[in-house]
């Protein structure tokens, strides 16, 4: 490989080497046809492949030709906390990239989740770097079993939206080593990831993109990483800085292309003398690797395919699993269906499409089911189902002549979403769709209640400024509980919300994510029995945002900077450090099936923790069996360190193996349910 790459780059001229350190379009570098060397092909992004635009400017083309398969967001696959199943859905937006002709697919975000105002959160695994790296490397492995790229995104420290162009994080190197940075090493270590994405922020005072610190010291010294490094979309500010550093191609949102910092004035430099042609040769040898490992000069190259119906049936198995049921405490779940004849559903999100929004990880998808299709669907029509809106949006602003993106380096790059004024025809709306629903939920035998989040809040370029539900939801809801106190609540976002002003009066909750094309089957399958929830929370749920030690102890967004004062305290370490009690730990998550934990011990040899789970509960169902390290010496009080998930039929039991990386001595391991249901201890 090292050999051909040589051989191919003896016969390139400077400008052709110009021509593929950096964008030709929006979303390729320029090819060398002479040479039959392709243009580099990319596309966002975590959830699908992403609809095509013209090659200069932000205009969707708008064929026929780019519905694809609309995936479940990373949340949701954390969610699941299986690596079988990461593999398989990379492995279906691998080939569906290649089926697309894309070289290149911008996912997996695996940065940690700091505060649960971050707008991408939803794009993210977890605040857990162990838990995000176990499940992204899978996911890696399987988009590259596609001849397809992977790029693992931003490097690093990326953990805001708000100024997220200029923000310079302040954090200790030890910090940023132990929270922020495994993750990504996990990724091109473990998964082996052909590229990554430098971040838009600053860190150690200068720009992700062009940071030494970042690019050359830490990833290709230390981690002896070989691959590809692809800036984010306007994030290089500095062509000698860009040359020098470890970047390989730039690319970003204008149409002047050869104005970008390493195109014409890069040349310009090496003409000049500035700066040495060299530089762009390790760039561009690194560039040809990539595309040979591709097989993109050879005819070994894979094909793909997209929409297929293997795709929709996986894109429906990860939002199986990824539903979390919170609480259940009157065993109103399952609903029976043959007792099912008057359903009423409330809240714009049994109705809501979010496939299309979020920012760049927007999907033109072929469909997508919703909670009151996917319910009415699963009833077969033996069953009366009605509709509520119960609550509505801020009212749309006047929609602008230019793509988001176009305008995506204003401002900063991104800001704190504020509550909306004041509009009286707004409340008055909401006055009347909230009454409506009141009325029509004392006529109904069930009444499920469907709200939380959407793309208006969870979005690229936009932080939230609190976890409060959005739409006078609350006041909805609490007075929904007064005529009916068994209403079933069922939260959809990618972060979660405030939940304190009702949470004690609802005994069942649900969490559904955005869950995907299938999302609305697979919330149905859960609600009605078919399928048993085996979801856990992969990040803390927190009761409001001030109990999370970003706010409670660090800064969040900040201004010019941003202050990581919190440390290594990020999510449940913090809670449990300071015993701030959480609305949800992380972890947590219940079935319909009850599981029983004994026999616990160490192979030390082996590096295996063995327990025995057995169910006995009523209903065939999953149980993900949790271990934490707990040690003198540690500065926490527990860490997860391992993990495993295993289906057990109802009344038996299963032995479960989970394998740890050390076992030190004078270390105590719980076992559990959840980072706060432990069941057993092994010393």
């Amino acid at each position: 490989m090292q050999k051909q790459a040589e051989e191919i780059l003896k016969q390139l001229t400077l400008d052709e080497k110009i021509g593929m350190i950096h964008g030709a379009q929006l979303f390729q570098t320029a090819g060398v046809k002479r040479l039959g060397i392709p243009p580099l092909k990319m596309s966002d992004g975590p959830m699908g492949v992403r609809q095509e635009f013209e090659p200069d400017n932000w205009k969707t083309i708008d064929h026929t030709d780019d519905y694809v398969t609309y995936l479940p967001c990373n949340s949701a696959l954390a969610a699941t906390w299986n690596r079988n199943l990461a593999y398989e859905m990379g492995s279906v937006l691998g080939e569906e990239a290649r089926g697309r002709g894309k070289d290149v697919i911008l996912a997996p975000g695996v940065n940690i989740k700091r505060s649960p105002l971050c707008g991408r959160n939803f794009e993210y695994f977890s605040e857990d770097p162990y838990l995000t790296g176990e499940l992204a490397a899978p996911f890696i492995r399987g988009v590259q079993n596609w001849d397809v790229a992977a790029c693992v995104k931003h490097f690093a420290a990326n953990n805001q939206e708000t100024e997220r162009l200029w923000v310079e994080v302040e954090i200790d190197e030890e910090v940023l080593r132990e929270i922020y940075l495994p993750a990504f090493y996990d990724a091109v270590k473990k998964g082996g990831s052909y590229t990554i994405m430098g971040a838009y922020n600053l860190l150690y005072g200068e720009h992700c993109c062009q940071n030494d610190f970042l690019l050359n010291q830490v990833l290709r010294k230390e981690w002896e990483y070989d691959g590809v490094v692809i800036s984010d979309w306007g994030a290089v500010h500095d062509t000698e800085k860009a040359a020098l550093s470890q970047l390989d191609i730039e690319m970003s949102v204008t149409p002047d292309f050869d104005q970008y910092y390493m195109a014409e004035p890069l040349k310009k430099k090496i003409e000049d003398g500035e700066i040495e042609e060299s530089v762009v040769d390790e760039k561009v040898l690194r560039i040809l690797k990539l595309m040979i490992k591709l097989h993109m000069f050879d005819k070994e190259r894979k094909s793909g395919a997209y929409n297929t119906p293997e795709h929709r049936a996986k894109a429906l198995d990860v939002a199986r699993e990824s539903v979390v049921l919170l609480k259940n405490e009157e065993g109103l779940l399952p609903l029976k269906k043959e007792d099912t004849k008057r359903v009423l559903l409330i809240g714009e999100n049994a109705e809501c499409i979010h496939s299309n929004g979020g920012g760049s990880a927007e999907i033109k998808a072929l469909y997508e089911i919703s909670p009151l299709m996917g319910i009415k669907t699963h009833l077969g029509g033996n069953a009366e189902v009605a509709y509520a809106q119960g609550y509505c949006r801020e009212e749309k602003q006047e929609e602008q002549d230019t793509n988001w993106q176009e305008r995506s380096l204003e401002n900063g790059g991104g800001s704190t979403k504020t509550a909306e004024a004041g509009n009286q025809s707004l409340e008055e709306k909401r006055d009347q769709l909230r009454r409506e629903a009141v009325s029509l939920a004392a006529e109904y035998d069930t009444v499920i209640y469907i709200g939380g989040l959407n793309h208006d809040h969870d979005s690229e370029g936009n932080d939230r400024e609190n976890m409060k539900l959005p739409y006078e939801q609350d006041l909805l809801i609490k007075e929904l509980l007064l005529v009916k106190p068994d209403m079933i609540v069922v939260m959809i976002g990618g972060s979660p919300v405030d939940m304190t002003a009702w949470i004690e009066q609802v005994y069942t909750l649900v969490w559904g994510w955005y869950a995907g094309m299938e999302g609305g089957n697979a919330l149905a399958e859960v609600l009605f029995g078919e399928i048993n929830p085996s979801g856990k929370l992969p990040e803390t749920f927190y009761k409001n945002h001030m109990d999370c030690s970003a706010h409670a102890l660090g800064e969040f967004p900040g201004g010019k900077s941003v202050a990581y004062s919190e440390g290594f305290y990020v999510g449940y370490r913090y809670n449990d450090k300071y015993d701030v009690a959480p609305a949800f730990c992380f972890g947590h998550g219940l079935s319909y099936t009850i599981f029983s934990y004994e026999n616990a011990w160490l192979d030390r040899e082996q590096k295996k923790l063995i327990c025995t789970v057995k169910n006995v509960g009523q209903y065939d169902g999953a149980e993900v069996v949790q271990v934490y390290e707990r040690s003198k010496d540690s500065r926490y009080v527990q860490e997860l360190k391992g993990f495993e998930k295993v289906f057990i039929k109802a009344g038996e039991a299963a032995e479960v193996t989970v394998t740890l990386e050390e076992l030190p001595e004078d270390t105590v391991w719980a076992v559990g349910s959840s980072s706060r249901d432990i069941r057993l201890i092994v010393e």
